[in-house]
């Protein structure tokens, strides 16, 4: 993965020394901070909370993280575009990921996670992507093809993904 030196330079000389989290629906705000989309399983709490691991390892940096899991999600709400609620969820995530320069997704072990699965093949060749795909994921060589093909940063954890996303940001600084 690849950021644009000034982007990773001006993310770091931002003024604003928190992270900045925001969760849909909250409307994105515009800003030079690198743009950290966490994308991935989380399957109606099948998944644990990953993206707090995330949040906590960044409270301090100088970046906004797009966090598409919210506390009020009504798993009755039906999957279609007429449900105003599900439209306003889907229409947040491609617009976070779009504004996203980084894209991380986990995919967890015990989760089928359709939906990023979508997004990974969305951003495949958009070389945002870090995917964290373990062994036990159930359509793992899928995945792993995937990234391979398109030469897609793969990690075997969120620790290291964090930390990938650390040294690119301590590279910018340099």
């Amino acid at each position: 993965m690849s950021l644009p030196r000034w982007l990773l330079t001006a993310a770091l000389l931002s003024p604003l020394a928190k992270a900045e989290v925001i969760v849909s629906p909250a409307p994105l705000p515009e800003s030079n901070q690198l743009k950290v989309f966490l994308g991935g399983s989380i399957e109606m709490g099948k998944a644990r909370n990953w993206q707090l691991d995330v949040v906590n390892a960044f409270k301090d940096a100088p970046i906004q993280l797009f966090n598409p899991r919210r506390a009020d999600w009504d798993p009755t709400w039906q999957p279609v575009l007429s449900n105003p609620h599900f439209k306003q969820q889907v229409e947040w995530e491609l617009n976070a990921l779009e504004h996203s320069d980084i894209i991380i997704m986990y995919l967890a072990p015990g989760t089928q996670s359709p939906v990023s699965l979508m997004e990974l093949g969305l951003y495949a060749a958009s070389g945002k992507l870090i995917v964290i795909c373990p062994e036990g994921f159930w359509r793992k060589g899928n995945v792993d093809a995937v990234t391979q093909r398109y030469n897609i940063n793969t990690v075997d954890n969120i620790e290291d993904a964090i930390a990938l996303i650390k040294s690119k940001m301590a590279a910018a600084q340099h």
